[in-house]
């Protein structure tokens, strides 16, 4: 930083020449409309990088892990925005957020066709690491008394309804799902293979897990939407329900309600504005390097379901005990 200003004296002909170059460029026209320059984007020191996060722990943990190492390492301010899977796309597109670390693709290929490969305002910001598996989860207890409920034609017998009706549900049977804002296709399957089901939303993942507890202390059926990896398969002994297999016919009837299997394996992945490696180019590249396994993020998770830590306290605690990790993240 310099520590004085020293004038010096100017020949009276570069005055001049000075004078009628101010003039000048007073005297232009100022830009407007489709002939603007755009706007230059921020110094990277004055961006606040927002992130999202989804509603489930893993997202959110990703989340608080990126923004202590960006906050600490590279000393930009961090705001982490709760949101909804689907509407963080247009929010990213547009520059109001920055960065989602966890997506599934088997929700959102009209997504990556839309804002990646089409308008191009979205960037794959490469695997998270993790493999992600939705799936169908039943207590196991119940395969003791009705092995049938090892696969789907189990679940196509008016006993099968019968058994896990409810007040709710009436003469069909319950099928239960977490959050409405997660990407699902369970009242599909269900209507194209034949099952007398009906879906309900417990509201939040926190309901639903409450739900499956109730249950399962109680020796009672549920059939439940979840997901792996998460800590619930620590606390409980489940079985998952084998539905027809994925395949990429099947999904492609998604957009007219025609899925019939299984959902995919989902290699989980980040999505970036395209303007944050100008806008950020550091936070570009630690984002970038961002990944750990599958039994990372369970730990993580375990250490907030089970343990009773919170998100912030889980994400420092990792960060803690993994320097060797995310210090090769850095630029």
């Amino acid at each position: 930083m310099l520590s004085r200003l020293r004038f010096v004296r100017v020949a009276p002909m570069l005055l001049i020449m000075l004078a009628m170059l101010s003039a000048c460029v007073a005297s232009a026209p100022a830009q407007t409309g489709e002939n603007a320059s755009p706007a230059p984007a921020p110094a990277a020191d004055d961006v606040t990088i927002k992130l999202a996060a989804n509603p489930w722990p893993a997202s959110q943990l990703n989340a608080a892990v990126a923004k202590l190492l960006i906050e600490a390492a590279l000393d930009h301010p961090v705001e982490i925005i709760e949101i909804d899977e689907n509407l963080q796309w247009p929010a990213i597109a547009s520059g109001d957020l920055h960065a989602s670390l966890e997506v599934w693709p088997s929700g959102h290929a009209a997504n990556v066709a839309e804002y990646i490969e089409s308008q191009q305002t979205v960037v794959n910001g490469g695997p998270l690491g993790p493999v992600g598996k939705i799936g169908w989860w039943i207590p196991a207890y119940l395969l003791d008394e009705h092995p049938e409920l090892a696969t789907w034609e189990g679940f196509t017998t008016p006993e099968a309804a019968a058994l896990f009706a409810t007040a709710e549900t009436g003469d069909k049977g319950q099928f239960l799902a977490g959050d409405p804002s997660w990407v699902q296709y369970d009242a599909d399957i269900i209507a194209n293979l034949g099952m007398d089901f009906q879906v309900l939303t417990a509201g939040s993942e926190d309901a639903l897990l409450a739900a499956v507890d109730a249950a399962y202390s109680r020796k009672q059926p549920i059939l439940f939407y979840f997901y792996t990896p998460h800590s619930v398969f620590a606390r409980y002994d489940l079985a998952q329900v084998e539905l027809p297999p994925y395949s990429d016919e099947c999904y492609a009837e998604a957009e007219s309600g025609g899925v019939a299997c299984d959902y995919p394996d989902d290699a989980l992945f980040k999505i970036f504005w395209a303007g944050l490696a100008d806008a950020a180019p550091d936070v570009h590249t630690l984002l970038s390097n961002m990944n750990y396994d599958t039994e990372a993020q369970i730990d993580m998770v375990a250490s907030v379901e089970v343990d009773g830590l919170s998100v912030d306290e889980a994400a420092q605690a990792w960060v803690d005990a993994n320097e060797a990790t995310w210090r090769a993240w850095l630029p």
